[in-house]
């Protein structure tokens, strides 16, 4: 077990980190160095998520399973113990899975038909939330052959929650400092559809091209389309009354340059889909996210309010406003609103409209 100054000067290297305006996978990448010098942990799954919908993208991982990747996320999706939902209406951001099955790890849906099979004995989970948004959740898993987490492991992730949490949410916010990249539109419509067991059985030919820009695969590889994954699970997730968060979520591509994943339900036509049907497929739709769906995030990341605070705050005090311009101003790097609007809005110089 690491000291308590070893851990004290672990946080406060972690807090350093979050102050570096390091990208969002180089922070998780060197973060989790950190963690592993006073935390004894060996597969981990770290994963972003919609500040809204709480649903993962962009995960950074290293799993025994990953040929298992679909069943993994459908069983963490399905399974409310120690979800990063639940741990986020606790008091403590973070949680041990032993601790949430009363020590009988069978009750985990995702132990039970994964983690067991590849001696998974704990894991010591975090989400990464605050008053404006859920902005990622992290699982860190350890081996049968050692012992389970301890208190002190969960109290000192609980202890670096909250300036990881500002951190990841700063990258983010930082994705609109730059006008969105120009992507190519003339590749036809990206579509997936995906069987109960999240298998897919067919895709558009525009979808490898983009997959392969959100989870960028090793040479002579396939990406992984992990995020395709979450959303379908979510889908799967809310028709079993496991959570009611809507099955979408918006990840940042590139370049300032974010998408829209969504998935439902296909039914033979004249006919309602049934949830939960053998026979029914699933469909994933990846498109640019819509200029109301960037004004949303970009209000969540650049003043830490929604639209319907800010027009509260608004009624009440011009000083108020200024602040809040001021904040958007810092964070952008813009200089009048109009340029802070065109960033929000994911266009190149004025919006339309302004002269």
């Amino acid at each position: 077990m690491a000291s308590t100054w070893a851990r004290t000067r672990a946080r406060e290297r972690i807090a350093a980190l979050g102050a570096a305006a390091l990208g969002d996978r180089d922070l998780r990448r060197q973060v989790l160095a950190v963690l592993r010098e006073v935390i004894d942990f060996g597969p981990y799954v770290w994963l972003l998520t919609d500040p809204v919908t709480t649903v993962g993208t962009a995960p950074l991982a290293e799993v025994p399973c990953i040929t298992e990747l679909p069943a993994l996320i459908k069983a963490k999706y399905a399974t409310t113990v120690n979800r990063w939902t639940a741990l986020r209406r606790q008091a403590c951001p973070a949680g041990l899975l032993s601790d949430a099955a009363d020590g009988d790890l069978t009750r985990s849906r995702v132990w039970r038909e994964v983690m067991s099979r590849h001696g998974i004995g704990d894991v010591a989970s975090a989400v990464f939330a605050d008053q404006y948004g859920c902005w990622g959740f992290l699982d860190l898993w350890r081996q049968d052959a050692i012992e389970r987490f301890t208190a002190a492991d969960a109290e000192f992730i609980a202890s670096i929650a909250a300036p990881l949490t500002s951190a990841l949410r700063e990258c983010q916010a930082r994705t609109f400092v730059e006008p969105a990249a120009l992507h190519r539109h003339d590749a036809g419509p990206v579509v997936l559809t995906l069987d109960e067991d999240l298998q897919i059985t067919s895709r558009t030919a525009a979808s490898q091209a983009w997959l392969n820009v959100l989870l960028p695969p090793e040479p002579d590889e396939r990406a992984v389309p992990a995020s395709v994954y979450n959303v379908a699970a979510q889908l799967l997730a809310g028709e079993e009354g496991i959570d009611d968060h809507p099955a979408w979520a918006r990840t940042h591509l590139t370049g300032g340059f974010w998408l829209t994943l969504r998935a439902a339900r296909l039914s033979p036509d004249g006919k309602p889909a049934v949830a939960g049907g053998r026979g029914s497929t699933l469909a994933v739709t990846i498109e640019e996210a819509s200029a109301a769906e960037r004004l949303d995030l970009f209000s969540l990341l650049a003043t830490g309010g929604d639209t319907r605070a800010m027009a509260r705050q608004m009624s009440v005090s011009q000083h108020t406003i200024q602040d809040h311009l001021k904040s958007i101003f810092t964070k952008t790097g813009a200089h009048d609103r109009v340029t802070v609007l065109s960033r929000a809005l994911g266009t190149r110089g004025k919006p339309d409209g302004y002269a």
